[in-house]
């Protein structure tokens, strides 16, 4: 099956904004943040969007796979955007990220901090993020991998949901034109303005906030949404804390049992 991606569309989007952007749509890769990774330790830094119709080895944050099926069976849609980013500060740009990808999809979908989104206590997209520094020049890799069709949870820590369970019948090529001009004029925004300004925008879409939730570092609490920076602020026994790295992994509590 031949996809007809919206490749000169999204060209004439953005390259306004930026004059070298180019568009690359491969067929099967490994990853693609992988492959912009690659690229720019050799020296290609100009602004670019791959698209993979297949990853063989996609991955998530910390250091999971991420499953990617192909994109013209309507399973997932992958890809990475590579840009030179010099923000002020980078804290936040993830959840400036998540917030255009929901923002381009759907008012149902809801961010889990720092870069997830979730549809009904269920997985729909993740986001990694990479950097690399080459010479004076810092280059972000924007990695997003979304599911467009329903598929089996098996081995999986979330249960995954699907785009297709909110807009019935959607492809691959109508969400990749939807969100990449979204989320190109945020990667803008978030350079000149960093996240603060975002930080409402995403409180409205904040799935932990007001929640108990558990920390893989031991942390326990009440999730009370995020500062000016993106850190997540927990309400604890001992009192308010901040949790900015991106190694901790923050879940809501299971339920408490019920007694018969």
């Amino acid at each position: 099956m031949t996809i007809q991606w919206p490749a000169e569309a999204i060209w004439e989007a953005v390259s306004p904004l930026w004059p070298s952007f180019s568009v690359e749509v491969l067929p099967e890769i490994d990853s693609t943040n992988t492959e912009l990774m690659r690229r720019a330790r050799a020296g290609q830094l100009d602004p670019i969007l791959l698209v993979a119709e297949r990853q063989t080895a996609g991955r998530g944050r910390l250091g999971r796979d991420w499953k990617s099926d192909t994109a013209g069976e309507g399973g997932t849609l992958t890809f990475s955007l590579g840009v030179p980013l010099a923000p002020a500060d980078w804290s936040g740009l993830s959840l400036a990220v998540g917030l255009a990808v929901v923002n381009a999809l759907h008012p149902a979908l809801r961010l889990k901090w720092p870069n997830d989104v979730w549809l009904d206590g269920r997985k729909l997209a993740g986001i990694l993020i990479e950097t690399a520094g080459v010479g004076d020049t810092r280059y972000a890799v924007i990695g997003v991998g979304i599911n467009l069709s329903p598929r089996e949870a098996t081995d999986l820590r979330t249960p995954p949901a699907a785009l297709q369970e909110l807009l019935p019948g959607v492809q691959a090529p109508d969400v990749l034109g939807q969100v990449v001009p979204v989320l190109v004029r945020m990667v803008q925004r978030f350079a000149a303005q960093g996240f603060a300004p975002l930080r409402e925008d995403f409180l409205a879409r904040d799935l932990l906030n007001g929640q108990a939730v558990v920390c893989s570092d031991g942390v326990t609490g009440t999730a009370r949404g995020v500062d000016a920076s993106g850190a997540l602020l927990v309400h604890t026994d001992q009192g308010l804390i901040k949790i900015n790295s991106a190694e901790v992994s923050v879940r809501p509590a299971p339920p408490p049992a019920t007694v018969s």
